[in-house]
């Protein structure tokens, strides 16, 4: 028995002593990987806000703020955009979890008049082939000019004039609905906030 309590603990020390390493080592990975990764985040968001916007000189994320969901759930965050000081429209990070995978986040921008500018699919994880062909210009290009406040954004099979993705008509739908979020979400946040 003291033979077998000898051993053990001989093979202790060294396994705690690579555990205790290697700690060190991935909470150090963590430490140093932590600032690159959330640049990265900020230059994506960035890239995403001036690509659904039109041109802008002020810098919409120094300038967000959060609405909440006009349908419950997760607020969403808006980053307002102006040129020479003058509104030239809003993009909003929108969601949907009525995808046929799960949720689906969008940056949706719209012009100052409430048309929509443009829009870009942040996350998704539909299916390949079928519904993640949302990012694809000819899907989303049926959005933009569109004004939600004046035209149901709905797929055809929903008596909408939305032409969905062939065999990917859930993944449509969440799309607009995400689309429809953003737009009532802010636009009602915006009007209560005139009175």
């Amino acid at each position: 028995m003291g033979k077998n309590a000898s051993s053990l603990s001989r093979l202790m020390i060294p396994l705690l002593s690579v555990c205790l390493v290697a700690s060190v080592l991935l909470g150090l990975a963590y430490t140093v990987t932590l600032k690159p990764k959330a640049d990265a985040g900020l230059a994506r968001q960035l890239q995403s806000i001036q690509a659904v916007l039109p041109r802008f000189d002020n810098n919409p994320f120094e300038e967000q703020y959060s609405v909440p969901s006009v349908d419950g759930g997760d607020s969403l965050a808006c980053f307002p955009a102006s040129l020479d000081g003058k509104p030239v429209g809003v993009a909003v990070r929108t969601w949907s979890a009525l995808g046929y995978s799960g949720m689906i986040r969008l940056m949706v921008g719209f012009d100052a008049q409430g048309n929509i500018f443009d829009i870009s699919v942040l996350e998704q994880k539909e299916t390949p082939g079928l519904g993640a062909k949302m990012v694809l210009p000819e899907f989303r290009g049926q959005f933009k000019g569109r004004n939600p406040g004046s035209e149901p954004l709905k797929v055809r099979k929903d008596g909408g004039d939305i032409d969905a993705i062939t065999a990917a008509t859930i993944s449509s739908r969440a799309f607009a609905d995400a689309v429809r979020r953003a737009y009532e979400s802010y636009f009602q946040d915006k009007k209560q906030s005139e009175r």
